[in-house]
């Protein structure tokens, strides 16, 4: 079997890692396995174990004929037989398919948000749709959405996984050691940072020691800019620290004390399972796939979305029992490392694959 993984850009974020994750978990297992890039590089470049097989498109517009003669090139060199499409390079793949039909596509949706929305904000997919050979999905709402409204009925639930590598140590967060509380997750809507504020502005009265720390691409955009803006009028400077986008991430975990996540719409959230990987105890919405992940009181919390009071009195108990920390931790690492571990992940991937010839 000879599969390449396709994304748009290799900058830090959830679909991009489970593209790098694919791409170096093929490469023991299959005949080929390759990671092309279309439009922009980014630091997990550095992430890809086998260089040989990375190609990166520098794709100018929507549609860049030289771009798609260049992947077709690289596939017939490779003998590709399938093109994993994350996210929104499926339209990429899909103009590709029209002059090289041989080439088999499979779509692996990682946008937790789109099984609320209607087909008509959907048209190109559902286009593009009829040329699938399979979809994989991040949650078990999407699977049914793709069922239902999509022109391809091979579908099949995935969940994420992660490896998390060793990376030279360069990022020192703000705060005292021991009273950090971390969030990975890009600066954007669907992660709900403004929620965390409001916990902020809580959390300040009655710990004021302890701290946020935000790490995540920061595009500068309204949201971003409304974010910075709400913080500076509630004189949180000194309780939340933006990062941006960084790639020691095993070692900003091991600075914190508990990890969270504020979002209003998810599938599995790649952060979680490092958060459980570093043994950390976790505070998360109710969002997505985590409640098969985290059982509340069991192995974390989980709130509902926006339930900023519920959140805050999570937190508090999270912070002021250490022996809960250190219980939420371990639970979590024992699930993941049964149920969401790379090998039993590839493993049902690699099964699937086969049922499509």
């Amino acid at each position: 079997m000879r599969i390449l993984q396709l994304i748009d850009s290799l900058q830090i974020g959830g679909a991009e890692k489970m593209a790098v994750n694919f791409a170096n978990a093929l490469e023991t297992t299959i005949d080929f396995s390759g990671i092309v890039v279309t439009r922009k590089e980014g630091k997990l470049v550095e992430s890809i174990e086998k260089k040989a097989n990375y190609l990166f498109l520098n794709r100018k517009k929507t549609i860049d004929y030289n771009a798609i003669l260049t992947l077709k090139k690289y596939c017939k060199k490779n003998q590709v037989d399938y093109i994993q499409a994350h996210g929104t390079s499926f339209f990429f793949v899909f103009l590709l398919k029209v002059i090289h039909p041989r080439i088999s596509i499979i779509f692996h949706d990682h946008n937790g948000a789109r099984s609320f929305q209607r087909i008509s904000n959907n048209r190109f997919l559902w286009l593009a749709s009829f040329f699938f050979k399979g979809i994989i999905v991040v949650n078990h709402s999407l699977e049914q959405w793709a069922i239902q409204k999509l022109n391809c009925k091979k579908v099949l639930y995935l969940p994420n996984f992660t490896m998390l590598k060793e990376s030279t140590p360069i990022t020192k967060l703000e705060g005292f050691d021991d009273k950090r509380i971390l969030i990975l997750a890009n600066l954007r809507h669907p992660k709900n940072h403004l929620m965390l504020v409001e916990v902020a502005i809580k959390l300040k009265e009655t710990h004021p020691d302890w701290t946020f720390h935000l790490v995540g691409k920061d595009e500068n955009d309204s949201y971003s800019l409304q974010l910075k803006k709400i913080i500076k009028e509630n004189n949180l400077e000194k309780n939340i620290f933006i990062y941006g986008q960084k790639d020691d991430i095993k070692n900003i975990i091991s600075q914190v004390s508990v990890c969270v996540l504020s979002s209003s719409s998810e599938g599995l959230p790649v952060a979680i399972l490092e958060y459980g990987l570093m043994r950390k105890p976790v505070l998360s919405t109710n969002v997505g796939e985590i409640p098969l992940l985290i059982e509340n009181d069991k192995n974390g919390y989980i709130v509902p979305i926006n339930h900023s009071e519920e959140f805050y009195k999570s937190l508090q108990h999270l912070i002021d029992n250490s022996a809960l920390r250190t219980k939420f931790g371990d639970a979590l690492f024992e699930t993941i490392s049964e149920t969401y571990s790379e090998k039993a992940v590839i493993t049902t991937y690699l099964n699937w694959m086969k049922t499509l010839k």
